[in-house]
């Protein structure tokens, strides 16, 4: 017997293992919350799929998302990353990633992790929502995010961002992580 899931995670295996194992799951480690973010803000523009099938590529070009590794990329590393055609080759999206490790540094200085940040924004509850695509929280926190330099950070990449680390769980009601 297959057990329902949301009608997003459809039958490719690369959704279904997102959607099992991460999606909605309440993040607190660092690493793994800039990773989704600069995850989320290359996926601007594309689909989800296409992100998850390049992720391993995305792991290995971006240090394993050790975001002060990414803080320090040069212009040599730009370009190394402009010419890997593993990733997105989105020269904004690759500069936005190293501009947003430096904010995400300057974050876990004032708040002492990001973690910390963002979890604060629902008092460390998840929010139950409707499937939308951005909502006053994803608002609010993205017109943060960028106040304090940060880009492609807009609400809509937001709300999917909260989703991916478990502050939203939009899961169906039929599905069996609801």
């Amino acid at each position: 017997m297959t057990e329902n899931r949301c009608t997003w995670a459809g039958n490719d295996e690369i959704y279904i293992r997102y959607h099992d194992e991460e999606w909605g799951v309440p993040t607190h480690d660092d690493r793994m919350l800039f990773e989704m973010l600069v995850l989320e803000s290359f996926q601007a523009g594309l689909s989800w799929i296409t992100i998850l099938k390049k992720r391993e590529n995305f792991k290995e070009a971006f240090d394993d998302f050790d975001v002060e590794k990414v803080a320090n990329y040069d212009d040599d590393k730009v370009e190394e990353l402009r010419l890997n055609e593993g990733i997105i080759r989105h020269k904004g999206k690759i500069t936005s990633a190293i501009n947003n490790a430096q904010v995400f540094i300057e974050i876990q200085k004032e708040f002492g992790s990001f973690d910390e940040y963002i979890w604060r924004f629902t008092n460390g509850e998840i929010i139950k929502a409707e499937f939308l695509t951005e909502s006053d929280l994803s608002k609010t926190i993205s017109k943060d995010l960028k106040k304090r330099g940060m880009k492609f950070v807009g609400p809509t990449i937001i709300y999917s961002y909260l989703e991916s680390i478990g502050v939203i769980d939009n899961h169906q009601e039929d599905c069996f992580k609801y």
